[in-house]
């Protein structure tokens, strides 16, 4: 996995990108400037965008263009802007198109115990990336890990996003993360998502961003090698996770105090 996209040969690598392709247009704008900014910290850099948001709160809200037509934005943002691509799978059905695009699927929090669809993914050669259920301890990530495994296929990411702590509420434990990282895969933050009030709106999930620069910093000093963030240039009307989104502006500062970090944790 590191020699295809380059995991490991930077002090960090970042996942970033809308929550949900919204237009053409805009995540182009996004990948574009994101690429600009991780090559002028020297950090590697990976698309992600949803086609489809399988997992909304209500049934009125936006799910995205779809499989064959986000598949062909992501691979237009591939090929023009140049950069790897992460999207999510929900259903085995949908591994075998996605991973003709992407470089990563992306199996979502709430799918993370589905053996048919971790074995799936597996089974279609490319990188995996399982978020950690919210409802899982660090160590059951294991099991995730060894069913991707099974399919023939070492290229296992796990991604951190918070545990349910009672009702509308994320917490985070970052010991949790060091038990992930003895499983021998590269382990991921998600600074957004761990940000989440589900469904305290309602209809929709509420969050705290400002905390995700402390977040942030936390876990690269913990040892981690990527994280992951959702972001859109105007985040109070994007049309998925708009309560946790960053904006554009926000994200330099904190991928360039998370670099000073990762520097120094080659001394510890």
């Amino acid at each position: 996995m590191e020699s295809l996209l380059g995991l490991g040969k930077t002090p960090l690598f970042v996942i970033a990108g809308p929550c949900v392709l919204e237009t053409e247009e805009l995540s182009l704008r996004i990948a574009q400037r994101m690429k600009q900014l991780c090559s002028q910290l020297g950090l590697t850099y990976i698309f992600k965008a949803s086609f489809d948001k399988a997992n909304r709160s209500s049934d009125s809200s936006f799910r995205g263009p779809g499989l064959e037509e986000g598949l062909r934005i992501l691979q237009k943002i591939g090929r023009e802007i140049g950069v790897p691509l992460l999207t999510d799978v929900h259903e085995p059905n949908q591994a075998a198109a996605a991973a003709g695009v992407v470089d990563i699927l992306q199996v979502p929090a709430f799918l993370a115990r589905q053996t048919d669809l971790l074995l799936a993914c597996g089974r279609t050669g490319r990188a995996v990336n399982v978020k950690k259920g919210q409802f899982m301890s660090p160590a059951e990530m294991g099991n995730a890990v060894r069913k991707v495994q099974s399919a023939g296929n070492p290229k296992v990411m796990l991604t951190e996003r918070g545990t349910f702590f009672g009702y509308n509420r994320l917490v985070n434990d970052f010991t949790g993360l060091a038990v992930m990282r003895e499983f021998g895969v590269p382990v991921i933050f998600d600074i957004t998502h761990s940000t989440q009030q589900p469904a305290a709106l309602g209809n929709s999930s509420g969050g705290n961003p400002h905390y995700s620069p402390l977040l942030a910093r936390s876990a690269v000093a913990a040892g981690v090698e990527g994280l992951f963030l959702e972001c859109h240039p105007d985040p109070k009307n994007a049309k998925s996770d708009a309560a946790t989104m960053l904006s554009l502006d926000q994200v330099e500062p904190i991928l360039k105090s998370c670099l000073q970090i990762a520097q120094l944790r080659k001394d510890w």
